[in-house]
């Protein structure tokens, strides 16, 4: 019996860890925006965070419109900058800092 919960709790245990990996990150979101939208911006990070509340940032990700809501305050911006795999992590750092949240990010 002991075996068992051991087997069990070893899977859940890597289950969580595989789920966690596999999800987008605030951190690396930070880095991306530093690195491929701030200037073309020209503004940092937290101002851009700031344009919309955490809803309206889960709004525009959950409707696909994550891109379209950078490009109307970064007209500038590249299609390179927008690509599908970075939207997650734009999303998560711009939700983690946005105006309502209290958080200010160190770029």
């Amino acid at each position: 019996m002991n075996k068992i919960v051991k087997i069990v709790l070893a899977a859940m245990l890597l289950l969580s860890i595989g789920a966690s990996t596999a999800n987008a990150d605030v951190k690396k979101g930070q880095k991306l925006f530093t690195k491929k939208l701030k200037a073309s911006c020209a503004i940092a990070g937290n101002v851009m965070a700031h344009k919309h509340t955490m809803a309206e940032w889960k709004k525009f990700n959950d409707e696909g419109k994550m891109a379209d809501a950078i490009r109307e305050i970064c007209p500038k911006i590249k299609d390179k900058a927008l690509k599908e795999k970075y939207l997650p992590h734009y999303f998560d750092f711009f939700h983690e800092y946005a105006v309502d949240s209290g958080n200010v990010p160190s770029c």
